[in-house]
C-alpha cells in the first residue's frame, strides 16, 4: 500500500525503457476516511470465527506462518520499535514534527502548494457549490507545547503520539510519464527524470527503516553518492522513523535538504497517493531551485523500503 503510487511511476518507467508505449499516467488514489470495514471468511462451515478489521491502515488476514516467524506489530508499534532500538526521544520525535508544520505552513504562505494541487468543486443541492483549495490537514498553528501534552497513541509508556505521526486523510495523484521521443513530438517540459530506483526488504517489526537499506541500492545503481543530493524526500510516516533512517543514513535531524516543504506529518500520508505525491513535489523543488539530484524515499509496511533518484530536466 504504502509504496504504491511510487511504485507505479517505476512501472511506467519500466515500460518506457522497454518499449512498451511513449506516454503513461501513473499515480494513485486513496480514501482513508471511508475506508470500509472487512471481514475473514470463517475456518470452518458455518463458523463463527471471522474477524472484522479496519481497512484504513494496519494489519488484516495475516498468514497465520508469517505471524509465527515474525509476530503483528501494528504500523505505530514498529515506530515505538525504532525509538526503542535506535534511542530515539519523545522531545526529538516532537522538534521534527513541529519543524515538518512549521515548513509546510511556510510552504502554503508562499503558494509553494498551488503548483501541486488544484482547486475541487463539489455541488451542493440548494446551496453554493464548496470549493476546497486548500489542504485542510495541516496545523500552522502547533507548538512544542501542544505537541508536547499528546499522550501516547501505541504503547502505555511510548513516546509516538498523534502528533508526531503522520494522519489519515484522503488524496489522489496523476504524473504524466513520457520518452524523450515523446516530449519532442507533444512539446512537453519535462520537470525531471528516472534516474535509478530499488526496493529493499527488512524485517516487519522495524519496516520504518526500510528506506536506508532502498537509498543505498539506489545510490549505488546510480552511480551517485548521498553527498550528491541536493532534495531528500523522505516520507514521514512517523517522526520516529524519519529520524531512525536520517541518523542510519549519518545525516543530521536538522538537514535542510529534508523535506524542505514539510511532509506527512503536516500533510497527510494516503497510502496510495504518497509515493507519486512526494515524486512530483521533489520534482518541482529541483525546478524551483535549478539543483541537480533529488533522493526520495519511502517505507512500506510489514517490511520494505522504496527509493527512487531523480535528476532535474
Amino acid at each position: 500500500l504504502c509504496a504504491s503510487g511510487m511504485s507505479a511511476v517505476i512501472h511506467a518507467h519500466r515500460a518506457i525503457m522497454a518499449g512498451d508505449g511513449d506516454l503513461f499516467i501513473a499515480g494513485g488514489v486513496e480514501n482513508m476516511s471511508r475506508g470500509p470495514y472487512v471481514m475473514s471468511k470463517p475456518q470452518t462451515a458455518y463458523g463463527t470465527d471471522s474477524k472484522m478489521y479496519d481497512s484504513s491502515f494496519g494489519w488484516r488476514f495475516v498468514n497465520p506462518k508469517m505471524k509465527e516467524l515474525y509476530g503483528t506489530h501494528a504500523m505505530g508499534e514498529t515506530a515505538e520499535n525504532l525509538v526503542e532500538q535506535f534511542g530515539i526521544s519523545r522531545e526529538d520525535q516532537d522538534a521534527f514534527a513541529l519543524w515538518s508544520q512549521q515548513k509546510a505552513a511556510r510552504a502554503q504562505e508562499r503558494g509553494r502548494f498551488r503548483l501541486e494541487t488544484f482547486a475541487v468543486e463539489i455541488p451542493q443541492r440548494k446551496k453554493d457549490p464548496i470549493v476546497f483549495v486548500e489542504d485542510e490537514f495541516m496545523k500552522p498553528n502547533t507548538t512544542l507545547e501542544a505537541l508536547g501534552g499528546l499522550r501516547a497513541a501505541f504503547k502505555k509508556e511510548g513516546s509516538v503520539t498523534a502528533g508526531n505521526s503522520s494522519g489519515l486523510n484522503d488524496g489522489s495523484v496523476a504524473l504524466l510519464m513520457a520518452s524523450g521521443e515523446a516530449v519532442e513530438q507533444h512539446g512537453l517540459k519535462p520537470l525531471a527524470r528516472v534516474v535509478s530506483s530499488a526496493v529493499a526488504g527488512v524485517e516487519p517489526r522495524i519496516m520504518g527503516i526500510g528506506p536506508v537499506e532502498a537509498s543505498k541500492k539506489a545510490l549505488a545503481k546510480a552511480g551517485l553518492l548521498l553527498d550528491n543530493m541536493d532534495i531528500i524526500e523522505l516520507n514521514e510516516a512517523f517522526a520516529a522513523q524519519v529520524l531512525a533512517c536520517t541518523r542510519e543514513l549519518g545525516l543530521a535531524d536538522s538537514d535542510e535538504r529534508i523535506n524542505p516543504n514539510g511532509g506527512a506529518i503536516a500533510l497527510g500520508h494516503p497510502l496510495g497517493v504518497t509515493g507519486g505525491r512526494i515524486l512530483y513535489s521533489a520534482a518541482l523543488e529541483l525546478q524551483e531551485t535549478g539543483k541537480k539530484y533529488a533522493l526520495v524515499s519511502m517505507c512500506i509496511g510489514v517490511g520494505q523500503g522504496y527509493a527512487t533518484i531523480l535528476e532535474r530536466a
